[in-house]
């Protein structure tokens, strides 16, 4: 099922957390999905539900492509929950391709709409009814009602609702401090970096339970054809070729499930990496940095020289390196953020510095524009950038990327390409880009193998 609502910012992401945590303690296999781009909302499910949480994007990956992905998560199953992203009808496109809604249609899966009830009490029919024929064949299942003020309240929404529009109610959710995650600079807290996280997520099970009707949305779920899902082999694994290092902690934890699949399909053995406890690098034939939060981690990245110094000399002798956002951040000289310069690696020769607005937020496509280790020149690739920050001192850095949607690293262009080092702002998703898995454990075995590092003479002119 898919859990919606009519706007974003109105508890999608509460109620999907308690609703895949209350469906566990039954002992239920709750299959969690993001619709689009998020790590955050992600990271949540996942731990909520006790099974990694997949996205779901129409624009970087073809409806065959989510068809199979949806398959084949599903596997094993009870049944599966989708977390919307934005209003049920908004889209990238006017025609409403790649909404939670067109998802809905797709995979057959019954909608619960959050609707904000506050200030309002007839008009919700109004709401609904809008809803219900906008798009018809949106299968909208039941309304989960929020910011329902008292009892009062409660009944004459609920006897608009039943006089009117024929759908259940499932739950009237009122004002309550407890249904929150909390946030940081830059909106919610991701769940590595919440103290006390496990209780956080038992604090909003327990309030919902009081507030929504869980068995009827569950013999909803039940109902939806999309729980008939036929089993899927999985494809054999390559031998082993190298080792990855994946640096994941409190500081880099964006990372799609389907990625770190990809490469270990593609040949690699991974090794995780805590930027902030190891004290120096292991042995590895590549590393892999993806996005997070290093800005709130500043001063333990700082005080981690070793590390650092260990990237940086693997850096300069020829690691193939491929950072996306805080990754990017992390490999240069520093990051200046609150009137104060943080130093860190320096394995890219320019500086980092977070800023109040945003520089990149929302899905870019981009051009494969100059040769580089990973993607042949004319390539188009999709994907997502959302970051604070700004570079600077770039002096003589060559980038690969051409930006044809989005602003990248300076409005027109990103993935920088440094010896073996590919740095970018955009984030990639594996199902999007199938060549991005196979073209770096390439790479790094190529390495591996050489007797010298591997040198990429093109880049070099």
């Amino acid at each position: 099922m898919v859990i919606s609502a009519c706007q974003g910012h109105l508890g999608k992401t509460i109620v999907s957390i308690g609703l895949c945590a209350a469906w566990r303690q039954r002992d239920l296999m709750v299959q969690p999905f993001k619709k689009g781009p998020d790590y955050i909302d992600p990271s949540w499910l996942t731990a909520a539900a006790n099974r990694a949480c997949r996205n779901l994007d129409a624009f970087q990956m073809s409806e065959e492509t989510i068809l199979l992905s949806f398959q084949r998560a599903c596997q094993g199953a009870d049944l599966a929950l989708i977390e919307g992203v934005m209003g049920l009808y908004d889209s990238f496109a006017i025609d409403g391709r790649g909404s939670t809604a067109w998802m809905a249609r797709l995979l057959g899966a019954p909608v619960i709409l959050l609707i904000n009830a506050s200030r309002m009490t007839r008009s919700v029919a109004a709401v609904i009814t809008g809803y219900q024929r906008f798009e018809p064949d949106t299968p909208i299942a039941g309304v989960i009602l929020t910011n329902v003020s008292t009892d009062g309240h409660k009944r004459r929404l609920e006897a608009a609702i039943e006089r009117y529009c024929n759908i259940p109610v499932l739950g009237s959710i009122p004002r309550d401090d407890n249904l929150n995650i909390g946030e940081q600079h830059l909106g919610l807290r991701p769940y590595r970096t919440t103290e006390e996280a496990a209780s956080v997520i038992e604090r909003i099970r327990d309030s919902l339970k009081a507030h929504l009707d869980v068995d009827s949305i569950l013999a909803i779920a039940h109902k939806s054809k999309a729980q008939r899902i036929p089993t899927i082999s999985e494809p054999e694994r390559k031998t082993p070729l190298a080792q990855i290092g994946v640096i994941l902690d409190q500081a880099f934890n964006f990372y799609y499930p389907e990625n770190l699949e990809a490469l270990r399909q593609a040949g690699a053995d991974l090794v995780f990496i805590n930027s902030l406890l190891d004290q120096g690098l292991p042995h590895i034939d590549g590393l892999y940095i993806g996005g997070g939060f290093p800005e709130l981690f500043m001063e333990r990245l700082e005080a981690n020289r070793q590390l650092r110094y260990d990237i940086a000399q693997a850096a300069k002798d020829g690691l193939p390196i491929y950072a996306e956002c805080a990754g990017l951040m992390y490999l240069c000289h520093s990051i200046y953020w609150h009137d104060r310069q943080y130093e860190m690696v320096g394995a890219l020769p320019c500086e980092a510095e977070m800023c109040q607005r945003p520089q990149g937020h929302g899905y870019v496509e981009v051009e494969v524009v100059a040769e580089n280790p990973l993607f042949p020149i004319g390539l188009r690739l999709r994907g997502h950038q959302f970051h604070h920050s700004k570079l600077s001192k770039m002096d003589g850095l060559k980038f690969a990327y051409q930006m044809r949607r989005g602003r990248g690293i300076d409005g027109q262009l990103d993935g920088i390409v440094y010896n073996n080092i590919f740095a970018t702002y955009t984030h990639l998703h594996a199902l999007g880009v199938p060549q991005w898995a196979e073209a770096f454990v390439s790479l790094v075995s190529q390495r591996q193998k050489a007797s010298a590092p591997l040198t990429i003479l093109s880049l070099r002119r």
